[in-house]
């Protein structure tokens, strides 16, 4: 008994280390921040944008950056599922791009009354109730593209609008904008058709075909966001409309900077979806150190992506 002592000793101290062990690490595990950051979906290179700029101000932050998002960009419910997801594991924060501007009211507000900061990116909610608000102008952005249309048709022709889905607050916006804007300043310009592309580029194609299969003479196409421009371009492919029709796009995937060096498309409205992400967390991080914002709408920007341009150091900084 007296020789397995030390033995019965050791293995003691040897567990009391390892269990101290696991204290000491689970408390650094439990006292980092976990700011979630949750995109309207996560197929488009536009949210990996997103992502990439939330996780270098994460790791400025030395916060743990939680990524999730729906796989369509109209599942409403899978996104209201998420939330409710993260605010079950606690998170610190979390930094929303709402794919509703009313459905998503009641889990945003939620967020508010349990005190976990919410900051909203890209797009648009019908409540005050969050830290701020990080994205494009994006009415702007419709009058941008609007003038661009009006200057390459000089005025005059007939146009069609591919617009994105219902209920998306970024996406109505530009499309608001650059109606307005040619209502008002190109008054020769006439729209004769407008139709949603929905969240897919497949979706985008069928309904850019139908829009142009009834409209035999058309001078213009404006496409609304990354998937119904890279939709539009196809469409303007497969009917062997490139070069007649002038296009404006909006975003910079590559299918979309391939089109523009070619020539099918005669400009895009470029976004900074980077500047979201990485602005979205700061002001999260922000007010979890107690520190005041500098504003409560954070413009990120919106810039005409032109051939002429396209290779100017200030573009190419924006599309890396």
């Amino acid at each position: 008994m007296k020789k397995a002592l030390p033995i019965i000793i050791a293995l003691i101290l040897i567990a009391i280390i390892f269990i101290g062990y696991g204290i000491v690490n689970k408390g650094k595990q439990t006292n980092q921040r976990r700011i979630a950051v949750i995109p309207k979906g996560t197929t488009h290179i536009f949210w990996e944008s997103v992502r990439k700029g939330a996780e270098k101000a994460g790791a400025e932050a030395g916060v743990k950056i939680l990524w999730n998002g729906p796989k369509r960009e109209t599942d409403r419910e899978e996104q209201i599922q998420i939330i409710e997801d993260f605010i079950v594991q606690k998170v610190s924060g979390i930094v929303l791009a709402p794919l509703d501007s009313k459905a998503l009211v009641p889990k945003v507000e939620e967020l508010y009354n349990k005190n976990i900061p919410c900051v909203i990116v890209d797009s648009g909610i019908d409540t005050d109730k969050y830290v701020c608000f990080a994205a494009t102008d994006n009415y702007i952005g419709g009058l941008i593209a609007a003038r661009r249309m009006g200057k390459i048709l000089n005025g005059k022709g007939k146009i069609v609008v591919l617009k994105y889905v219902p209920g998306s607050a970024s996406t109505t916006n530009r499309e608001n904008g650059f109606v307005d804007t040619i209502k008002k300043e190109f008054p020769e310009i006439d729209i004769v058709d407008a139709q949603y592309g929905k969240d897919t580029v497949e979706t985008a194609l069928q309904v850019t075909e139908d829009m142009l299969t009834k409209n035999a003479e058309l001078d213009g196409l404006f496409a609304c966001n990354a998937s119904t421009s890279v939709g539009a371009l196809q469409g303007l492919r497969s009917q062997g409309r490139t070069g007649k029709i002038k296009m404006v796009g909006f975003d910079t995937e590559k299918a979309l900077i391939d089109g523009l060096k070619e020539g099918v498309i005669d400009s895009l409205v470029a976004q900074n979806p980077f500047k979201m992400g990485y602005e979205g967390v700061k002001a999260v991080v922000a007010v979890l150190d107690g520190k005041e914002l500098p504003a409560r709408r954070i413009d990120t920007g919106v810039t005409l992506v032109t051939q002429e341009n396209l290779k100017t150091p200030e573009i190419q900084a924006l599309l890396r």
